[in-house]
């Protein structure tokens, strides 16, 4: 009977160690995954701050150039104002003088559909 209750007290204690593993064996399972969610989100910070990096530096191209733009824009507007200025005084005397031609040199003249009744 003692070696009946020696094998009961062992499979007992080999019970006991198979459970002290699993818990063992679960705290690491436990351990190891926060640590792989850790070391995803790194690696997804990493990427997304390398991402940003790259729109920050595509956008500042694109900015820098549309404000090329503008300056140039800018200076095509003015040049073309100075031209139509210089325009208007090289052509003002000779219009008010064709205006004031018309206006005031008038001849009398009997319109062509002018029909005269008796």
């Amino acid at each position: 009977m003692t070696s009946q209750s020696q094998g009961i007290q062992q499979l007992l204690q080999a019970e006991k160690r198979a459970k002290d593993k699993l818990e063992e064996a679960k705290k690491r399972k436990g351990k190891r995954l926060k640590q792989a969610k850790e070391e995803a989100m790194a690696e997804t910070d990493q990427y997304r701050m390398q991402r940003e990096k790259e729109f920050h530096l595509k956008q500042s191209k694109m900015m820098g150039s549309q404000s090329h733009l503008s300056d140039e824009i800018e200076e095509q507007t003015l040049e073309k104002i100075k031209e139509l200025n210089r325009s208007y005084n090289n052509c003002m005397e000779s219009v008010i003088k064709q205006l004031l031609s018309m206006v005031c040199d008038l001849k009398a003249e009997v319109h062509v559909n002018y029909r005269a009744t008796d």
